[in-house]
Parts: structure tokens; C-alpha cells; sequence
């Protein structure tokens, strides 16, 4: 069976959280089903992009936004003052490299990450406020036309493979 789905391996429980704390496995019995039939390619961008577990957290600067990150126009620093922009990019294109190689369409990645958030991020400040937005890997994938959801969203996602399968049987 064909890679259908791009998944951040947090999600599935592995321990690569800048906390080293485990992720909370949010696999369903469909995405069980996926993950053992190798239906899904996993990947944690920021251990990609050669962070290592644990980590400083990590923002995106103040007022600027993933897409100003990868046009070279903003930082991600950790709570050490370390500018961290060279290995989320990294793991972006990494996780962008899993997508072309497997023709992958859909990601489920995690909320209000840095790297991975589909819709919020935290605002760049450390005090725990989120603002609208992206994380970094979510949005090279989003401009390269791949739909990311987050694991609020699983069901969305999957519907929409499911979508994008019936079209194709039709055609």
C-alpha cells in the first residue's frame, strides 16, 4: 500500500517533544490500521532539522510569521536567546522531502508548534499567548499544496483522503 498521510511523531507517542516528555498518542483505530499497513510516514521536523531531545523551547520572533522564517526575513530563538532558524528549515524541507517522495497530499501535525501548528502558533514572546498562524514545516508544506490539519482535526483529515481516493477511482 502507497504512503497516504504525513503524521508528527508526537503524535503517535514517541518522545521527541522539546520537553522530552511523551506525546500524547492520539492514533485512532483507522490511523492503527494506517501506521501498521505503512500508510503513514512519520517524522518529527525539529529532531529532523537536528535539534536533540530534550530542547529550549522555541518561538518564532515577535511579529513575524513562519513564511517570513523561510524567505530569510525572521528567526526562531529558544528560551536560551539561540537562534534555532537553520534546523527548523532543515526539518521542513526534510518533511517537505517525505511529502514529494511518497506523493503525499494530507498531514496531521501538531497544534501550536512552532514547526508543525496549522492554525496557531505561540506570538514570539514565552508567555504562553498564541496568535493566528503557522509553525514552519506546516507552512512549506501548506505552499507545496499538501492540506495540514492538526490532531483536533483527524477526522477532517482522514475524510478528506478518503475524498481524494473516490476522485481518483472516478477519473
Amino acid at each position: 500500500m502507497a504512503i497516504e498521510l504525513l503524521m508528527s511523531s508526537c503524535l503517535i507517542g514517541q518522545c521527541c517533544r522539546w520537553d522530552a516528555k511523551n506525546g500524547r498518542s492520539v492514533v485512532t483505530p483507522r490511523l492503527h490500521l494506517m501506521l501498521n499497513h505503512g500508510q503513514v510516514a512519520v517524522i518529527c521536523p525539529e529532531c529532523a532539522g537536528g535539534l536533540d531531545v530534550p530542547r529550549p523551547a522555541a518561538e518564532i520572533e515577535p511579529g513575524k510569521n513562519a513564511a517570513d522564517v523561510l524567505s530569510d526575513n525572521a528567526r526562531v530563538i529558544n528560551t536560551e536567546k539561540a537562534d534555532v532558524t537553520a534546523q527548523y528549515v532543515a526539518g521542513a524541507k526534510a518533511a517537505l522531502a517525505l511529502v514529494k517522495k511518497h506523493n503525499i497530499r494530507v498531514a496531521i501535525l501538531k497544534a501550536k508548534s512552532p514547526s508543525c501548528g496549522s492554525r496557531e502558533v505561540y506570538d514570539g514572546t514565552f508567555s504562553g499567548k498564541l496568535k493566528e498562524g503557522r509553525g514552519v514545516t506546516a507552512e512549506l508544506l501548506a505552499s507545496h499544496g499538501v492540506k495540514v490539519f492538526d490532531e483536533t482535526q483527524i477526522d477532517e483529515a482522514l475524510a478528506l483522503l478518503d475524498a481524494m481516493k473516490a476522485s481518483q477511482s472516478e477519473a
